[in-house]
């Protein structure tokens, strides 16, 4: 027996189906081992060791400690079980660094006694996965090495830096290498706007009509001069950069200008070009495009169109029977595309569009000279599968991403769009002053590759005119145009563009940050540690990303600079190629070079001191002239008058920097200020009653605050205004929560309250949101009862069956993120394009099987973290008693001994 390991059960799957018995196919679930994720990962023999926390010997060539996770243990178990039956090993993990890094893990940790060879194909096919049999080959170690390189440097960097910030900004933050740099970017595009000075300027629009055609022709020259536009302001500034070669139209004359124009014909052509122009079809796609085009498409996020891409590449369950994979690897920054591709594609476009579609093989080059990637673009692996074929076997999603990359691939072999543009100028003149307007037009006249990929839009009409003609007045004039009428626009410059997840893609791409398997997790890491949020799809940073930025721009700025992160991975790619040593490449970078370039380890030695509390400059008091300040505490952010600490308020966890200004700053102060005074006292306590503002919204307070007592608080709800709430509302409020009643099933209090997130009624802890504030005073306990029931009751799509061993009904129930079986807590999703009606009990068995290994894996995972918690409490537990019992014998003399002098 011959066994095949890859790194997940899905394609585990679909390569099982192409083999006969004489293979066993199973998988990794991913690397097996790695750097010990946290100090109780670290093996005792390493713990005292002063380098033992960053999980890499810098001493010693940087050797690094590789562990086992828990996870994993139990495969790597079973791997062994199956290794013992084998008569050789091959390893098919993916083939770039990564994969090629989890196949030499494998071989580490396994020992195997009998043949082991490295199989790699770029597409889960019949006949990739036969040829890669045909030719094995052994480990690539210059990729390993360029992996394991990159996995120490960047341990380096995280394990390094982060502490640093832990003692200046915050605990629990984290620095990454391409990380720090990307949110850097966020930063300064936003600093950008911030500093970015608004320009006001008009120009004038008339509106023709040529035998019922409508166009438009728009004012360029004045005497000579052609009319600012937006970018002839400058954007620090807001004065027009080149004001002598351009006209800078102001609101008046351009009133003038378009009144006069209108009433002084005919009008005049005095110019007519024309010229063909030709639109080329972009190259199939690479990951970072794949993740730009699915962004503003069909608005998924990066790192989800990479777990469809994932399930695309690794097979897809068809409608007619079988399961295959429909598209090439999708971790490639590779333009390529095989011979046989070329030639189906250009069999399938002559067949379909015609043969003035195709004019042979177009060959894209590939910008990146790394060989970390696959060698292929992602393509289809069978382009004759239309999308209109698999919309039957792929849910939305999938079907979405898959018609994207099979619209790309083909139109980048098919031949150029041909488009005519026209351009009309007409003179009128006006007083002293001789005015153009243009008129521009456009006509596809051969679609091209725009047929099935790209944005053809609207043709843009013009009419037949003649070089010398009037128009818009009587006798000699034109009579079949008219000028409907003519008027000023204003515009404004606009600040630049905040990136989106798309374009800060592009970004890092061009400037040679990261590896194209990276951005998403990038993109995705930044948001979820707060660095950065988006709002309407635009990337702003956090208060706390800001201040992160600040610190390591100012002392390590080296670390976060584009260059350097770009050179990091040109180094890698040296190693990947074997023409760079990766010892010398990680000393360089830790310990630094001969040409006195310090190194990261030196760089925190002396940059520490230094180093002050970050803070953020919002503007100054325009009374007191004194600066206003963000600065970061230790759970929230606050704004404060520097030199005054009684003026400080804090900030609202859903006010963003572009919402603060001075004004705002200092109208959350005087609010904070105000609040002090109480709105009256409690009826039948005397106690004082408070509005109050915290990073959640308003609440009210009742009572003071006493030592470590908390005194009764309440939320006031979103969006409340704190000013108009008077003692009546406020007493009512804080008679919540209320008891509705009693479940008579469970005993169990029926309440209606108010929290964070609006009024609700609750029962043992399930939460159901009610319409106002008003409701949780009238509702009874039936209604309450029925909303608390209804919120978990599911909808069956199909009885299918009991189960085998149970004897519980199957069904297939209606979830949110589609169909799915649910049985003893283990939930298992049926794919949201597939009929429940053809599950059958085979079926359902199997997915919860399947299920309940990733959950097990999960738990396994969850059961460590409570007991390292756990631990961690009790240590902190015996630390805390053990620095009482040090008190005690400090502060309090012995009494002497019996006889002793004392």
């Amino acid at each position: 027996m011959k066994l095949i390991i890859v790194e997940s059960p899905a394609k585990a799957r679909t390569i099982t189906r192409f083999l006969g018995d004489q293979y066993e196919v199973s998988s990794s679930y991913g690397h097996i081992r790695d750097l010990p994720g946290s100090a109780g990962e670290i093996p005792a023999k390493f713990k005292k060791e002063p380098w033992a926390r960053l999980g890499v010997n810098p001493d010693n060539n940087y050797e690094p400690i590789y562990v086992v996770s828990q996870d994993s243990k139990k495969q790597v178990a079973e791997l062994k079980k199956l290794m013992k039956k084998a008569d050789e090993i091959l390893l098919a993990t993916d083939e770039d660094r990564e994969g090629e890094a989890i196949s030499w893990h494998l071989l580490e940790v396994l020992q195997p006694k009998v043949p082991v060879q490295r199989i790699s194909f770029h597409e889960i096919t019949k006949s990739a996965i036969q040829e890669a049999l045909d030719n094995p080959r052994d480990i690539d170690m210059k990729l390993v090495r360029a992996q394991e390189g990159r996995r120490i440097l960047d341990r380096l960097f995280g394990y390094s830096l982060s502490p640093v910030l832990w003692k200046k900004v915050r605990t629990k933050l984290s620095a990454g290498r391409v990380q720090s740099v990307a949110v850097r970017l966020v930063v300064e595009k936003e600093e950008e706007r911030q500093a970015f000075h608004v320009a006001k300027y008009f120009d004038v629009e008339a509106s023709l009509v040529s035998n019922e055609l409508p166009f438009i022709a728009r004012l360029t020259e004045v005497n000579g001069t052609r009319l600012a536009g937006g970018k002839d302001f400058d954007p620090d500034t807001g004065l027009l950069k080149n004001a002598e070669s351009r006209f800078h139209l102001h609101e008046d004359l351009a009133a003038i200008l378009a009144k006069d124009s209108k009433n002084n014909v005919p009008w005049k052509v005095t110019g007519i070009s024309r010229k063909e122009t030709t639109q080329r079809p972009s190259p199939p796609f690479t990951t970072s495009t794949l993740q730009q085009a699915a962004s503003g498409r069909l608005r998924l996020s990066p790192q989800r169109v990479m777990r469809v891409a994932q399930r695309l590449y690794e097979g897809i369950a068809l409608a007619g029977g079988g399961r295959e994979g429909l598209i090439t690897y999708m971790r490639t920054d590779s333009l390529t595309l095989s011979e046989k591709a070329l030639a189906e594609t250009e069999h399938l476009i002559r067949d379909q569009y015609g043969q003035d579609f195709t004019d042979g093989p177009r060959r894209y080059k590939t910008k990146s000279k790394s060989a970390q990637e696959a060698h292929e673009a992602i393509r289809p692996t069978d382009v004759t599968r239309t999308p209109q074929m698999m919309a039957s076997s792929l849910d939305s999603e999938e079907l979405g991403v898959y018609t994207l990359i099979w619209n790309r691939a083909v139109a980048s072999q098919m031949t150029n769009a041909k488009l005519d543009k026209t351009a009309i100028d007409i003179a009128v003149s006006v007083e002293n002053k001789n005015l153009v307007f243009r008129s521009n037009g456009s006509v596809v006249r051969f679609p091209g590759f725009l047929k099935v990929y790209g944005d053809r839009g609207k043709d843009a009409l013009l009419p037949n005119l003649s070089e010398g003609m009037e128009i818009g007045g009587t006798g000699s004039a034109n009579p079949t145009v008219t000028i409907d009428k003519v008027q000023p626009l204003m515009h404004e410059t606009q600040p630049p563009a905040r990136y989106t997840e798309a374009s800060l893609i592009k970004k890092l791409e061009d400037e040679g940050i990261g590896r194209p398997s990276t951005y998403a997790t990038v993109i995705s890491t930044i948001q979820t540690r707060d660095y950065v949020t988006k709002k309407g799809g635009a990337l702003i940073p956090s208060y706390i990303g800001i201040a992160v930025t600040h610190l390591l721009r100012e002392h390590f700025k080296t670390y976060v600079d584009t260059s350097f992160t770009a050179l990091m991975e040109r180094e890698l790619d040296l190693i990947a190629e074997g023409k760079f040593d990766w010892i010398e490449f990680l000393d360089r970078f830790y310990r630094g070079s001969e040409d006195n370039q310090r190194g990261l380890e030196k760089a925190i030695e002396e940059e520490l001191p230094e180093i002050k509390f970050p803070r953020i400059l919002v503007g100054t008091d325009p009374k007191t002239g004194g600066a206003i300040v963000l600065r970061i505490g230790r759970n929230y952010v606050y704004v404060q008058v520097e030199g005054d600490e009684d003026r400080s308020a804090t900030l609202p966890v859903d006010l963003l920097i572009d919402e603060l200004n001075p004004e705002k700053a200092l109208e959350l102060i005087v609010a904070r200020d105000k609040s002090k005074e109480p709105i009256g006292q409690h009826p039948e306590t005397g106690q004082n009653i408070y509005a109050l503002s915290g990073p959640f919204g308003p609440y009210l307070q009742l009572g003071e605050q006493d030592g470590d007592k908390k005194p009764k608080r309440i939320s006031m709800g979103k969006g409340t205004d704190r000013s108009k709430v008077d003692l009546e509302f406020a007493l009512r409020l804080l008679s919540l929560p209320r008891d509705i009643g009693i479940d008579p099933e469970t005993g169990k209090p029926v309440r209606a309250g108010l929290g964070r997130f609006g009024p609700y009624v609750e029962l043992n802890r399930v939460f159901v949101s009610v319409d106002s504030v008003d409701t949780l005073f009238t509702i009874g306990l039936e209604e309450a009862m029925e909303r608390i029931r209804n919120k978990n009751k599911k909808t069956v799509l199909k009885e299918i069956g009991n189960h085998p061993e149970t004897g519980e009904p199957l069904q297939v129930l209606k979830g949110r993120y589609g169909p799915y079986i649910s049985h003893q807590k283990i939930n298992a999703t049926i794919g949201k394009g597939r009929d429940p009606e053809d599950v059958t009990l085979a079926d359902a068995l199997a997915l919860l099987k399947e299920a309940a290994s990733r959950k097990g894996k999960k738990k396994t995972t969850r059961k460590k973290k409570d007991k390292k918690k756990a631990t961690k409490k009790k240590t902190t537990k015996k630390k805390a008693a053990k620095k009482k019992v040090t008190k005690k014998k400090v502060g309090k003399k012995a009494a002497p001994a019996k006889g002793e002098t004392p």
